[in-house]
């Protein structure tokens, strides 16, 4: 099995375990008997979640708030994780935002914080923690990408392209690592119900009705499903029989008729009034 035995001195690092998938993540880890540390920019909710958990599955669950878009407050992470004589066995890479709309209307500074968010922090928290894993011979790691990964969107450009990334990236960090006794897993949800779209500005019942609601998943599901694939040692996990077949239409259709389908339909495309 992938996932480490639970120790007093060993955590599961969750990034965006503030809210949305990141804390249903933290969890499934907790449940299953796993300390976490949790990092989000909010110190109050990951301090409720914190105690919670400690309460509900008697484990150590350590805050450490951080924000993921500044170089050197995730170099910090490193020492302050371990000033709590904590080493991770399990680095989730789960925090990200999207933004909607077309790129020639995009907020520069909002387009930014997506890619040092969805893809540098993914990047540099690997190239901090990955190294001590790979000289133990044990560890896991859990990357976010998205179904988004798997075909350009026009209207959500730049997260696709970022989500694109962390699902390359990933396989090929698990093609180097797993040698080593360190396994990678890219976690691809499809649309999930939680306030993701509305933190980018974006009509939830607009997104609901662009995509059937058999895609939707809601973020429960997709946390077990992610934490059962790091489990299995499973390279990519795709919660929802309807995204897996989504996703693979999107791999292997032409991609000419698959942007012209998004551009046509993609609530963020709409006409302005």
């Amino acid at each position: 099995m992938a996932l480490p035995r639970p120790s007093p001195t060993s955590t599961c690092l969750v990034t965006g375990a503030s809210s949305g998938i990141g804390r249903e993540i933290a969890r499934e880890l907790a449940r299953r008997g796993l300390g976490v540390t949790l990092v989000a920019r909010r110190e109050t909710p990951l301090r409720g979640l914190a105690e919670e958990l400690a309460a509900a599955h008697d484990i150590r669950a350590a805050v450490v708030p951080c924000d993921l878009t500044d170089p050197d407050a995730r170099g910090e992470l490193v020492g302050k994780v371990a000033d709590l004589g904590l080493t991770v066995d399990v680095l989730v890479n789960n925090a990200g935002l999207s933004t909607f709309g077309p790129v020639h209307r995009a907020d520069r500074a909002r387009e930014l914080t997506m890619v040092r968010t969805d893809v540098e922090a993914v990047v540099d928290l690997c190239t901090l923690f990955v190294p001590a894993m790979a000289s133990r011979r044990r560890g896991a790691v859990l990357n976010t990408a998205s179904t988004a990964a798997f075909q350009p969107l026009p209207g959500q450009a730049g997260y696709s392209a970022a989500k694109a990334f962390v699902l390359t990236y990933s396989e090929a960090l698990r093609a180097e690592l797993h040698p080593m006794g360190v396994t990678v897993t890219a976690l691809c949800p499809g649309p999930v119900k939680t306030g993701f779209v509305a933190a980018a500005g974006v009509d939830e019942e607009e997104a609901a009705a662009a995509l059937p609601r058999i895609m939707w998943q809601p973020a429960e599901a997709v946390a077990r499903a992610g934490v059962d694939g790091l489990d299995q040692d499973r390279a990519v996990v795709i919660p929802g029989l309807a995204n897996r077949v989504g996703a693979m239409a999107g791999r292997f259709a032409p991609r000419h008729l698959v942007t012209s389908l998004v551009a046509r339909q993609h609530p963020g495309l709409k006409p302005r009034h």
